[in-house]
């Protein structure tokens, strides 16, 4: 079978993944890299961040099933657009298409006031944070999403409102697209409904491993 690698988001740590893999029906071929660890160190940019993902994929032997939320759902979009040839499927749940930069903007500014104690559940410390935000702000797949090779399935919880939209659009532009909107749930999946996730994940990789 072939590797099935769930990304966390930025507020999240790779924990976040533990209950829905519990729920699912095959699990010993799920990796869930620490966005954090793979840094190796390196400073906490986008650019940084993605070509250490770069280097954890492609140390797994064969082709490999891509699933991200939020952050690590840009990390496997921008991996299957430069790298088809590597990605069986893509699973992108909360995902963004390109950042929206008047609600990140008010989201640092909130960041801004938070705590440091905040910013231990999350992948980075509050600088990390800050610094990955920062250099993200331009990214954008719209012309790009329709390169997408292989199978896509494209998650959102209906009450994320910051996401739905481009839920839409990345399942009307991407070749082949399915699109699963999940009920009473916002924006952190993988936590909220797990048993769900895990029900739709399984179902999917069943018919496409």
């Amino acid at each position: 079978m072939m590797t099935k690698i769930l990304i966390h988001g930025s507020g999240h740590k790779a924990t976040s993944w533990n209950e829905t893999i519990s729920y699912m029906t095959s699990n010993e071929d799920v990796m869930c890299p620490d966005l954090f660890a793979i840094l190796e160190e390196k400073e906490i940019f986008y650019a940084n961040l993605y070509s250490s993902f770069i280097k954890y994929c492609d140390g797994i032997e064969g082709k490999i099933h891509l699933c991200g939320i939020s952050l690590g759902g840009i990390l496997a979009l921008n991996y299957a657009l430069d790298f088809p040839q590597k990605v069986k499927t893509l699973v992108l749940i909360g995902t963004p298409h390109k950042i929206p930069k008047v609600a990140f903007g008010i989201q640092n500014v909130i960041f801004r006031f938070l705590p440091k104690s905040i910013f231990e559940t999350m992948a980075f410390d509050k600088k990390g944070t800050f610094a990955l935000g920062n250099s993200m702000k331009d990214l954008d797949f719209t012309g790009r999403v329709n390169n997408v090779k292989c199978p896509a399935l494209i998650i959102c919880g209906k009450k994320d409102s910051a996401n739905i939209k481009s839920a839409y659009y990345l399942s009307k532009n991407i070749k082949s697209a399915e699109l699963k909107i999940i009920e009473n749930t916002g924006h952190v999946v993988n936590e909220e409904t797990p048993k769900t996730l895990a029900r739709i994940l399984t179902e999917y990789y069943s018919l496409n491993d």
